[in-house]
Formats: C-alpha cells, sequence, structure tokens
C-alpha cells in the first residue's frame, strides 16, 4: 500500500483529480464568521454541488471534481444571503476574495441580537470532538469530570478508558502529559474545566502523533481569547456536596498587529469524602485460612494553582514564532481513620486493628515552550517547517504516616512515617514539515527526540516502644533514565470521493532503571515501527466508509515504575513495578456514516503483554494487600460504536453514543491463570434545549455495565447531572447552575479473584453537588483571526485533522 501512495498507481493515474476552492467569511468589521453555510452552485443553472460550514476563523474549502463555472453563496442568521458573480475555476484551483457579509435589514431594525454556538458534540472523518465551552455542566467542576461525561469515556477508579479499552495518550495544548493512573487523575482533577476550550476523542491517530496510546488520544484545547484589543474574562463558581468546592480565575489577552499577548490563572480548592469498605478472603492450597473486613474514611482536601502566560509575535507574513509558559501547584491533604476486623477459619474475630493516617502531597510543576512556523514561499502550494523545543519540571513531595492502635493486649501502638520526593524533567524537541505536491498529494516529515529523568528518594522510619529507628525494608532511592528518537513520513492522496493516507513512524528506545538498595535496575533497548493508514470513500450523499489500522505502543508511566509505597492503610498500599513492560498493539476500525450524522464502527485490536492493575496479598501468606501495574500475556478486543445525534425540533438535541465491546485476557498471576473475557457496553446521551431569552438547559446521562479488566471484575454504574445557563448583560455574562450525579449512583464496585485470594470492595467518592457559577467577559469584542501555532503535537493535530 505504502509503495502505491508514493509512486501512484495505475487507478490513481487515470482517477479525476480533485480541485480547491478555498476563501473566507468575514462580517463588515472584519471579524471571521463561523458556522456560515457555504454552497456551490453550477453557474449555468445554479444547481447545488456541495454544502460545507466556515470554521472558527471563517475559513472554507470545496473539492470539486471538474474545473468551470461557479457560483458560491454565503448564509448565515442575522447576515443577508451572500451570491458571488460566476467564478471560473482552474484545474489548479482558486482562492476567493474575503466575503463580507451584511446584517439583514430585519436584524437592523429589530435590534435582535443573534448568539451562535457550536454544537456540543462534532464526529469528524476521524475524532469525535466535544466542545467543552459553552456547557453548563462544566461551570464549577473538573477536566476529569467533564472527561467522565464524554461519549465513550470512562473513568474507573483513576484510570481512563475510550470504548472500554485502556492505555490512552493525554495531550493538554499539544503537549503529552507524562502521568499515568492516579497522578494523572490527580492532575485533571486541578485543572479547573473552565479553562478547557474543547476535548477531541481520537481512535487510530495518523503517524504523525507519538506512537504511545493504544486506545486512542484524548487531546485538551485550552481557551485563548481570539478578540482584538486588550480583553479578557473572569469566573467564580461554588459548589457543595459533602463539602465545598470553590473555583475562581482570570484570563487576559492582547493583540494587536504582529502581538499577542496573554495569560490566564485559576485557583480551585476542593474538598471530598471517600469512604471504602472491602471483604477478603485468604486461602492456601484450596484451604480457608482466614477473612478481613476494612472500614475506611479519608477526607481529602486539594488546593491547586494553575497558570498560563504566552506569546505570539509575527516576525513576516510568513514566519510566527511563540513562547509559552505554564504551571500548576497543587496541595493534598488525606487524613483518615481506618479500621479491620480479622476473623479466622471458623469465622471466630481474632483481632481488631485500629489506625490513623495522613498523607501529604505537594506538586510544584513547570512547563516552558518556544515553537516556531515559517511557510516557504507565499503560495498555497508552499511547503511548511515547524519546530519545537520544550522544558518540563515535576516536583513531588509525599508525607505520610499511619498510626496503628491494636485491640486488646496486643502489641503497643506503632507510627510508621515515610518521606518521599521526586523530581521528573523532561526535554523534547521536534521539527516537521509539510508539502502540498501535485495531483491532490500531501507529504509529511518530521523527527523528534525526547530525553526524560526520573530521580525519587524514599526515608521511612518506624516508631514502638518509644524507639524510632530507620526501615531499611522500605528506605531506597530509584532512577530512570529514558530517551525516544523518532522520525515519520505520510503521504496523503485526495480523489473527488475519495481519500488515503498512509504513513509510517520509527522509534528508537533506551531506558534504564536502578535501585539503591540491593543494586537492583535494568536497561532496554529497542527499536519499532509503527504503520498507519486510512481510507475514506464517500459512496453517495449519504453514505460514506471509513477503514483506519495502526500499530500503538503503551510504554509504562514513569509513576508505575516507582516501586515506592503509599499507605492507604494498615493492611493495603499502592507501588509501581520496575519489571513492567510496553504493551503493543493493532489496531483496525471499519466506520460507516449515514447521513454525515450518524456513525456505526466495528473495531478491533489484539495487545501482547496489556498493562492491568492487580489487587492482590504481598505475599502466599501476608495479609498485606498491595496493589500495582502488572503484564499479563495478550488481550483481544472487539467492540461496536453507535453515534446517533438527533434534533427533534429547533433548539434541542440530542447526542447518544452506545459501545457495546468485548475484552478477553491471558495470563498467569499468584498461581492463577487467567481465560476470561466479558461482554460489557456503555451507554450516554447528552440533551440541550434552548430556550427563549437566551436560556439553555443541558443534561447527561450514562449507564456502564459490569465488565472485565484484567483480574479485576467491576459492576455496573451510572449517572444523571442536569444543568442550566442564561446569558446576561447583553451576553457578556453568563450564569450557571448544575447537579452532578443527581440520583447519586456513580459507585465504583467490584472483586478481585485469585487462586489463594478474593476480595469484593466498594468506593463511594463525593460525586453529587450542586454548583452555581458566573463568567464575565471584558473588552473589545472584535474577533482576529487565530494565529495557528506549532506548539508540538498542535500542529500534528491540525494537520492529522485535514
Amino acid at each position: 500500500m505504502f509503495l502505491l501512495v508514493a509512486g501512484g498507481t495505475p487507478l490513481a493515474a487515470q482517477a479525476q483529480q480533485a480541485i480547491a476552492l478555498t476563501g473566507r467569511v468575514q462580517s463588515p468589521t472584519g471579524a471571521p464568521v463561523e458556522f456560515a453555510t457555504l454552497t456551490l452552485h453550477r453557474a449555468v443553472d445554479s444547481t447545488v454541488v456541495k454544502s460545507e460550514f466556515s470554521d472558527a476563523q471563517g475559513a472554507f474549502r470545496f473539492e470539486v471534481g471538474a474545473a468551470g463555472r461557479y457560483l458560491v453563496s454565503a448564509a448565515q442568521v442575522g447576515y443577508e444571503r451572500y451570491w458571488s458573480a460566476p467564478v471560473a475555476l482552474p484545474a489548479d484551483g482558486l482562492e476567493l476574495p474575503p466575503i463580507a457579509l451584511r446584517p439583514s435589514a430585519a436584524t437592523s431594525l429589530q435590534e435582535v441580537r443573534v448568539v451562535g454556538r457550536k454544537p456540543q458534540f462534532e464526529r469528524l472523518a476521524d475524532r469525535t470532538v466535544v466542545n467543552v465551552d459553552g456547557s453548563p455542566l462544566a461551570a464549577g467542576n473538573t477536566t476529569l469530570d467533564v472527561l467522565s461525561r464524554a461519549p465513550g469515556v470512562t473513568v474507573a477508579g483513576d484510570n481512563l478508558a475510550l470504548r472500554g479499552k485502556q492505555g490512552l495518550l493525554v495531550i493538554i495544548d499539544g503537549k503529552r502529559q507524562p502521568l499515568t493512573g492516579a497522578e494523572l487523575a490527580d492532575y485533571l482533577r486541578a485543572l479547573p474545566a473552565e479553562q478547557v476550550r474543547s476535548i477531541e476523542l481520537i481512535t487510530n491517530p495518523p503517524a504523525s502523533y507519538d506512537a504511545q496510546g493504544g486506545a486512542g488520544i484524548i487531546a485538551i484545547n485550552l481557551k485563548k481569547d481570539q478578540r482584538q484589543g486588550t480583553n479578557g474574562s473572569a469566573n467564580v463558581a461554588y459548589g457543595r456536596g459533602y463539602h465545598g468546592r470553590f473555583t475562581t480565575g482570570l484570563s487576559v489577552n492582547y493583540q494587536r498587529n504582529k502581538v499577542n499577548l496573554f495569560g490566564s490563572y485559576a485557583y480551585s480548592d476542593r474538598t471530598r469524602q471517600l469512604p471504602l469498605t472491602a471483604h477478603r478472603d485468604f486461602a492456601q492450597g484450596g484451604q480457608p485460612l482466614g477473612t478481613s473486613d476494612l472500614d475506611s474514611h479519608n477526607r481529602l482536601r486539594a488546593q491547586a494553582h494553575t497558570w498560563r502566560a504566552g506569546l505570539d509575535y509575527t516576525l513576516s507574513k510568513r514566519t510566527v514564532i511563540g513562547v509559552t509558559a505554564s504551571g500548576l501547584a497543587r496541595e493534598a491533604h488525606n487524613a483518615g481513620a481506618n479500621d479491620t476486623r480479622f476473623y479466622g477459619p471458623d469465622g471466630g474475630l481474632t483481632g481488631v486493628t485500629r489506625v490513623q493516617s495522613f498523607r501529604d502531597v505537594t506538586t510544584p510543576n513547570a512547563a516552558a515552550n518556544l515553537n516556531l512556523r515559517h511557510v516557504l514561499a507565499n503560495s498555497s502550494a508552499s511547503g511548511e517547517v515547524s519546530g519545537d523545543v520544550s522544558y518540563a519540571d515535576y516536583r513531588t513531595t509525599r508525607h505520610q504516616g499511619l498510626t496503628t492502635v491494636p485491640e486488646g493486649t496486643a502489641p503497643a501502638p506503632s507510627t510508621l512515617l515515610g518521606h518521599q520526593t521526586g523530581r521528573l524533567i523532561i526535554q523534547s524537541a521536534q521539527v516537521d514539515y509539510r508539502q502540498p505536491l501535485a495531483h491532490g498529494r500531501q507529504l509529511e516529515l518530521g523527527v523528534k527526540a525526547s530525553a526524560v529523568r526520573a530521580d525519587n528518594d524514599a526515608v521511612f522510619t518506624r516508631t514502638a516502644g518509644g524507639q524510632t529507628a530507620v526501615d531499611p525494608t522500605l528506605t531506597n532511592r530509584f532512577l530512570y533514565d529514558e530517551t525516544i528518537g523518532a522520525a515519520y513520513a505520510s503521504v496523503a492522496q485526495t480523489w473527488p470521493k475519495t481519500k488515503l493516507q498512509v504513513g509510517l513512524r520509527g522509534e528508537q528506545t533506551w531506558a534504564s532503571g536502578r535501585q539503591d538498595v540491593g543494586h537492583e535496575g535494568f536497561d532496554r533497548r529497542y527499536f519499532q515501527l509503527f504503520p498507519s493508514g486510512s481510507l475514506t470513500r464517500t459512496l453517495s450523499d449519504k453514505h460514506e466508509l471509513a477503514v483506519a489500522l495502526s500499530r500503538r505502543i503503551d510504554r509504562p508511566g514513569y509513576g508505575a515504575l516507582n516501586p515506592f509505597r503509599v499507605y492507604v492503610d494498615a493492611t493495603t498500599y499502592s507501588a509501581g513495578n520496575p519489571d513492567l513492560r510496553p504493551q503493543t498493539s493493532y489496531n483496525l476500525e471499519l466506520t460507516h456514516t449515514f447521513q454525515q450524522q450518524f456513525s456505526t464502527s466495528l473495531s478491533y485490536s489484539t495487545t501482547r503483554h496489556p498493562l492491568v492493575d492487580a489487587v492482590q496479598p504481598e505475599s502466599a501468606t501476608s495479609r498485606l494487600i498491595v496493589q500495582r501495574p502488572v503484564n499479563l500475556t495478550t488481550q483481544q478486543y472487539y467492540a461496536l460504536t453507535l453515534t446517533a445525534p438527533w434534533e427533534p425540533r429547533k433548539g434541542c438535541n440530542l447526542y447518544n453514543t452506545l459501545v457495546a465491546y468485548y475484552s478477553r485476557y491471558v495470563g498467569e498471576l499468584a498461581g492463577t491463570t487467567l481465560h476470561q473475557g466479558r461482554p460489557a457496553f456503555s451507554l450516554s446521551t447528552e440533551g440541550t434545549v434552548a430556550l427563549p431569552k437566551d436560556w439553555l438547559l443541558e443534561a447527561n446521562a450514562s449507564y456502564n455495565s459490569r465488565e472485565q479488566l484484567g483480574f479485576i471484575d467491576h459492576w455496573a454504574y451510572g449517572q444523571l447531572s442536569l444543568g442550566a445557563q442564561k446569558s446576561v448583560w447583553a451576553g457578556k455574562g453568563t450564569l450557571k447552575i448544575s447537579v452532578s450525579d443527581v440520583l447519586f449512583t456513580d459507585v465504583t464496585r467490584g472483586r478481585s479473584t485469585y487462586a489463594n485470594y478474593q476480595e469484593r470492595f466498594r468506593e463511594r467518592s463525593d460525586s453529587r453537588a450542586a454548583t452555581l457559577s458566573f463568567a464575565y467577559r471584558f473588552g473589545n469584542e472584535q474577533v482576529a483571526p487565530a494565529r495557528r501555532r506549532t506548539d508540538g503535537a498542535a500542529d500534528e493535530k491540525r494537520r492529522a485533522g485535514q
């Protein structure tokens, strides 16, 4: 396939090449007009050829099969319909002068204010876009809350999954997030949803993206004001569940001529209640050893400061340079009280242990980025070069303590204290080149290098009988270094009704880890190729068919490799696993789209060494439970995804998603052989209703059935959230109110089963809360065309969406 596309095929040589007709729609002030309906007509009889919508910059593009004479019309609510003079379209394409729409007479006379609103969800050829900005349910909530309500996304504990499959690459404003699991979840909890513009869900990314992410990519795009002059917005929100939650933020933007300065700051203070119960059965050789019951109550308060500042400067008509700096400082204080009751094989009570615990964590993170974009010539056929250099510094300080008080005549109370520090430094540089070619082809090339250094140190002391000493079994230092060099090439070919894209990415990885205690370590070096390809065919005006294939990799997160312990209580802790190996997968997806709205997708993937979480005793005779990631042998995954947007009446929109899937795992752990799978499904629906006087109602409901994730059997759960908003003060202010998890049904329950151990657990988070928020926009209302940045993968996202 790669040679056929690169060299051309007889079919390609004979096919009629697509001809591009492009342009831009703007208001009388020069501001871009988004979602205008552009229609291409034959000049001879005004017959409609095709229709398109203008994007956020007012730009549109028609691809037609033959040169000739055409008419272009443009329509948008509040403006008069525009008709062009007959246009002669040459074989090499044409760019039209800007189309300036005039306000309609009715609008001017009645002084009606027309408010445009993006749809909540957009289904594109290779991704689903969730438009967070403007959602009543996003106000006062976190980015993790918004993600949990996105179509096809589930959050089981602290693990993200897309269409029931774990192993996601999370990108924020074009930059890969190095965190996974609980650390990533905490980061997303600290990022207010008010700062997010949109979220993109990509199941089969092209070669220009990192190969990381077997289940796909979640790309989070932050807000950036595009108005001319000095302007900005401010917001404040307060919510109440078991405890209060407060969020406030401010963003300021200055844009004039060649300069664009921007900055934002947000503060959040959220307290959560985390009750957990677990029943555990222990056995050996098929004979019961006893049971235990854990009753844990934790109160977590997290305060977070997030900030971002940047500058874009236009050096010339073809060159733009940009620099950004960002940071997140989070402090979390966890206080817990836990009771554990132990029972013998006969069911008799053998002991009770009460534990008072605390865990204080601070994570001051900072990152900087320098990027450059240069267009080689003033021509639509000109090549484009972009460069990107990034540096990120993630620090963690964790203090934790457990005071254990056994009942009766057991030993005296003991205290375990731990002090852990960690630092993660990430450096990366990349260069991308894009070149339109003749006959509807486009070439993309790129190289990237990244270097990671993780340094983690832990010191534990144990106090008993009035004596304090360092615990040598828990004290250690872990160093991890990783360097990845990558290069990719991608070719796209466009015909009138067909688009073909193939790419190949190669990544060389050098990784090493060392522990001071015992001098244990590993060195791994490997090179892997990651092919990708997609073919889209328009069968008719109503039917479109697409197929995509890719090979992906999931390297263990840096925290997942760290063997240090984080104690939940005296009987439970979590830790990383230095023996983890990457998982690799092949993904195939076939999608049919009807009327450019309704889609049906069939997906299949096969994964080697799948990464899953395991909860098991520390040893065969221990009652100390450890949760850590492990590798299994294989995973087979099948899925059917149905997407059905529906507009029952004007102003009322529903977006419905059903994902039915089956995952089968094969592996062995703790003397237990796993050959098991379970059919599962997730169903979500999102509805919005626009009412008179600038009111908007929103409802979101989801249900996730019972599913199997390795050795853990997760039980069903669901949620219903409601929200409303009203625009005030001529659209400058927005008042929002929402209630999340109205029925209080978002509960995590499940069971882990091994040959000699079984655990049933139940955790209920503080998910039901009512939130009231207010946002205000100030400054100039004139919008400038958005400057296209080359901030790392942000440029790759733009290319992939063409």
